[in-house]
């Protein structure tokens, strides 16, 4: 038994950090450290970090090549120069640490810790069990009337990360979809029929929570992404095949209504309507992101270059922002009292970047996240698709749609830094290029 569990860690050992900084995504709440509150994945994330650094020092793994280097080098140097150049470069410390870790840090350990196509197939399995977690408790927040509040009723979904953060159950149940979807759509010629049923059945189990989320921009993020993944993978599929996914997903459009009445009909049909009217008539929510957007921008005409520093929105936003701001949004149930929270963000990731870091780390960091996708694109053309190289450009696609309207925020952006470590891996590593035997 002894003898098993050394070949098992010895095999596989070196997967145990990224995968669980995936599945402590699952643990509720966060814990607090000197009056800071740090979700455990967060934490985990910094051990992959010493994990990488460690197998680099021993020279068990080889060092990046010159193109991901560059990709992930650049945003940490000019988010350096920055964060010396803002007014205050100790208050925008923590946020030049998060962006370290989140767009620096974790992807590259976790390009570094993937050996190979089964390595990478772990961990997407990883993020599938962790969507099916929460979206089986968002389905029963929603069911039973204990999720957060939307609308003066608890029936918006958000697993366990609350009110607070409710773009967090969207996003990992988007995640899950995605990923599964891959896995079954472009699972290597060998895999059995059943393998690809369970993945195939799991995206759809992910639909109906995924509606639950009451998330426009996760719906559109999430829609975008499985059309580039079936049309990537169009040419693997039958004509057969590609019809039956397509009629699969509009049942589940319709069993995700049907689950929950003629109310929940009402509700989503609602929420949709309010996309095609974010211009002729916006809601609040619209509205005050609207007002955020032209705070950022504001923000970044006063400083083009250099930005106000990293955390540096919610403390000039109020001498930027038009009246039409509220002052917060409502959020209440699942658990947590109702309570007024502040918008700190502009709820655009290009935006925030732009009015932050300024032109400098703009062109650093987007276009570092553009040259990461483009490596994909190039790389799943010279190598037929396969399921990992599909899910790490699908994942990479729902982001850069997602970050039109949403930006890091919340314990669940950690698996943003996964995604993009597994983008950086297919696109970069030599590992990817070929299943291992």
């Amino acid at each position: 038994m002894r003898a098993a569990v050394t070949r098992v860690a010895r095999g596989h050992g070196h997967l145990l950090p990224p995968v669980a900084v995936v599945l402590l995504l699952s643990l509720p709440g966060r814990l607090t450290f000197a009056d800071t509150r740090i979700a455990v994945a967060d934490l985990a994330s910094l051990g992959l970090a010493a994990a990488c650094a460690t197998l680099l020092a021993r020279g068990h793994r080889p060092r990046p090549g010159r193109r991901a280097a560059v990709v992930l080098a650049a945003p940490a140097l000019a988010l350096a120069a920055v964060t010396m150049a803002s007014g205050d470069p100790l208050a925008a410390l923590p946020g030049f640490v998060r962006f370290l870790q989140l767009f620096v840090l974790v992807p590259l350990a976790v390009l570094l810790l993937l050996r190979g196509r089964r390595d990478a197939r772990v961990l997407l399995v990883a993020v599938v069990a962790l969507a099916l977690f929460q979206g089986a408790l968002g389905t029963a927040q929603h069911l039973t009337g204990t999720g957060a509040s939307y609308m003066g009723e608890n029936v918006r979904a958000v697993g366990t990360f609350g009110p607070l953060t409710v773009m967090g159950m969207a996003t990992v149940v988007s995640y899950g979809l995605v990923a599964a979807l891959c896995l079954g759509v472009a699972a290597p010629v060998r895999a059995s029929w059943w393998r690809r049923l369970a993945a195939l059945a799991c995206a759809a189990l992910l639909a109906p929570p995924l509606a639950f989320s009451f998330s426009r921009g996760a719906w559109l993020a999430t829609a975008v992404a499985v059309l580039a993944v079936l049309v990537i993978a169009a040419c693997r599929l039958t004509r057969r095949t590609l019809l039956a996914l397509l009629a699969g997903g509009v049942l589940l459009a319709g069993g995700a209504v049907a689950a929950g009445g003629a109310a929940v009909g009402e509700r989503l049909g609602e929420r949709v309507g309010s996309i095609r009217d974010v211009t002729a008539s916006p809601d609040q929510s619209v509205t005050d992101r609207y007002a955020m957007w032209d705070a950022a921008l504001s923000m970044w005409r006063d400083d083009p270059w250099l930005g106000t520093g990293p955390r540096g929105f919610a403390e000039h936003r109020d001498s930027h922002a038009s009246l039409a701001l509220s002052g917060g949004s409502d959020t209440g149930g699942a658990g947590e009292e109702f309570r007024r929270q502040e918008l700190e963000s502009p709820h655009n990731m290009y935006l925030l970047v732009l009015a932050e870091q300024g032109l400098v780390g703009a062109t650093a960091l987007v276009g570092g996240w553009a040259a990461l996708l483009a490596c994909c694109l190039a790389r799943l053309r010279r190598t037929g698709a396969p399921d990992v190289g599909l899910a790490a450009t699908g994942l990479l696609v729902w982001q850069a749609v997602n970050f039109l309207y949403a930006d890091i925020g919340g314990p669940h952006s950690v698996l943003t830094a996964v995604a993009l470590g597994l983008g950086a891996w297919w696109a970069f590593s030599p590992a990817a290029r070929r299943e291992a035997r």
